[in-house]
């Protein structure tokens, strides 16, 4: 898919191209590449004179692969964009080149995005643009807004994390917790784990970024404070990423020490009963024992005498253990 974006009246507005003749009636500052084809990647290479890499959406994750300048002007930025909104959250790679010092170029100042699928933060850009006049100037406000975004994105999923927190946390702390709702709780309290590693991933990556584009001189006066502030923000991420991180770990001890209490109580039982059932033992030793001489042997209540005897055994200590509470 290949969308353009042209800025009118201070106004974003977008457009769906499908033939490279509608690609030639449009200026826009943006061109957004959603899983394109062979024949999107020539129309970009026929019209703007630009050659979008095989290798554009790599892994690296060393900087001079995702951040860096060619010799024909054009800023090259990889950068992931965090997807929470399902139950797998992920992290997409989107490739971003932009051209500002070749004007010979029809690229000059169009930022190109190209990705793998849709990402939440670019939806989330393109409705506030709409309905946000002057929230855009150029092709750099764009790429600036679009980690505005990813920052303000990733704080909203923190606060669904801290949400989904506190009920495990209404759970775990109200009272008896089961075997089977421990279960639970620690897959629950894995998956926020999960999510909320993968934000502080994402805006360590948005942090570098940001640095990367102040570093290029690329920004103006507004633009540079701009970018100060998304830095500040991330900052703040940061610091609430580290406390949901002890809050997470908090309530898995709390789930873990619940088990070992479960299990205690299981332990504590089998011990109990081994040991209240050491008497009847005993005496079913000694009259098992086959001396000639013992007294009970002729006797003809000796059998449920020590039936009996066995019994009372038994008793006895069960009554002892459940007067001090141990059976509890």
């Amino acid at each position: 898919m290949l969308n353009i974006f042209t800025l009118a009246n201070g106004r974003l507005f977008q457009e769906e191209i499908e033939s490279l003749e509608e690609l030639s009636q449009f200026q826009p500052i943006w061109v957004d590449l959603e899983s394109p084809t062979l024949e999107e990647k020539r129309w970009i290479k026929q019209y703007y004179g630009l050659s979008i890499p095989d290798d554009a959406m790599d892994e690296d994750i060393e900087e001079s692969a995702r951040f860096y300048e060619e010799d024909n002007g054009d800023l090259h930025i990889r950068s992931d964009f965090l997807i929470a909104g399902d139950d797998e959250p992920r992290t997409v790679r989107v490739a971003f080149i932009l051209n500002l010092l070749n004007e010979s170029l029809k690229s000059h100042g169009v930022l190109f995005s190209i990705h793998d699928e849709d990402v939440p933060v670019f939806r989330l850009l393109r409705l506030r643009a709409r309905r946000a006049p002057g929230l855009i100037e150029d092709a750099k406000e764009v790429l600036l807004k679009l980690f505005d975004a990813d920052a303000e994105y990733s704080a909203d999923t923190l606060e669904g994390i801290y949400d989904e927190l506190e009920k495990v946390s209404k759970q775990v702390l109200a009272g008896e917790v089961t075997d089977t709702l421990a279960g639970e709780v620690l897959a629950a309290i894995a998956q926020q784990e999960d999510l909320n590693g993968r934000i502080r991933r994402n805006v360590m990556d948005t942090r570098r970024a940001v640095s990367f584009m102040m570093r290029s001189r690329m920004l103006n006066a507004g633009q540079f404070e701009e970018a100060r502030q998304i830095l500040r923000d991330i900052e703040s991420l940061d610091s609430h990423t580290a406390f949901l991180f002890d809050k997470i770990n908090f309530l898995m001890d709390a789930t873990v020490g619940f088990i070992n209490i479960n299990q205690n109580k299981i332990i504590k039982i089998f011990s109990v009963a081994s040991v209240a059932l050491l008497p009847p033992t005993l005496i079913a030793s000694i009259y098992g024992m086959n001396f000639r001489f013992m007294p009970e042997i002729d006797w003809q209540g000796g059998y449920p005498f020590a039936l009996g005897l066995m019994l009372a055994s038994a008793l006895g200590p069960m009554w002892y253990f459940r007067r001090r509470g141990w059976l509890r």
